[in-house]
């Protein structure tokens, strides 16, 4: 890995980037959402975990589902975005560790420590959290991280626990298994709109050499 990311790329993943709260009419497709996806997978977590699971909300029905559970602040840019997608974790990720991890038996580890494997899950997912949205921006879609909603709303609407009310498979989306994390609005921002960007600390304050 002697290379690096050239100037032009830094600026579209990092310094020219921005949190957006209003969108184009410009639809994303669902191709680009796979390709989204198999660039974030890549990012490393603990033990290959990937506890990350991805709703990708891109109807006006699914976003009518997600209506209840946001916050005021976040309804109108959320119900304008093309896609807003629901960042989650699925506290049973071990269950896959025998393949993603198939030199040692690394379920053992947390099959029996549930305390252990939410705090590990919830951890990793919002690593992943952040290479979706580097994926997200070299893709040139820009997104829009937030807060504000009730998890237990969006758990119950999206990951229910009952099966009859399950609409994944049980293979890849376990029911009750999954915790929403946070939401990411998606799409291609409308630059007229955006506020005076925030400032960021300064290395000395925010580091230490030693």
């Amino acid at each position: 890995m002697s290379k690096r990311v050239n100037e032009e790329g830094l600026d579209l993943i990092f310094r020219q980037a921005r949190t957006h709260n209003a969108w184009l009419n410009k639809p994303v497709s669902d191709d680009t959402l796979r390709e989204l996806y198999d660039l974030m997978k890549w990012g490393p977590t603990s033990a290959n975990c990937s506890p990350a699971r991805i709703v990708f909300l891109r109807t006006a029905e699914a976003k009518q589902r997600l209506l209840p559970a946001l916050a005021p602040g976040n309804v109108d840019k959320t119900m304008s975005a093309p896609v807003t997608a629901i960042i989650a974790y699925d506290i049973k990720f071990y269950e896959a560790l025998p393949k993603l991890f198939p030199h040692t038996d690394a379920r053992a580890w947390f099959v029996d420590t549930p305390e252990l494997a939410e705090v590990t899950a919830k951890r990793n997912s919002s690593l992943q959290g952040a290479y979706f949205m580097i994926a997200a921006r070299s893709l040139g879609l820009d997104c829009g991280p937030m807060s504000g909603f009730d998890n237990a709303k969006v758990d119950h609407e999206f990951f229910p626990a009952d099966p009859a009310k399950n609409t994944f498979q049980q293979e890849y989306f376990a029911d009750s298994h999954i915790k929403s994390n946070f939401l990411c609005n998606l799409g291609y921002g409308d630059p007229a709109q955006l506020y005076p960007r925030s400032p960021r600390l300064d290395f000395d304050e925010a580091c230490q050499l030693l």
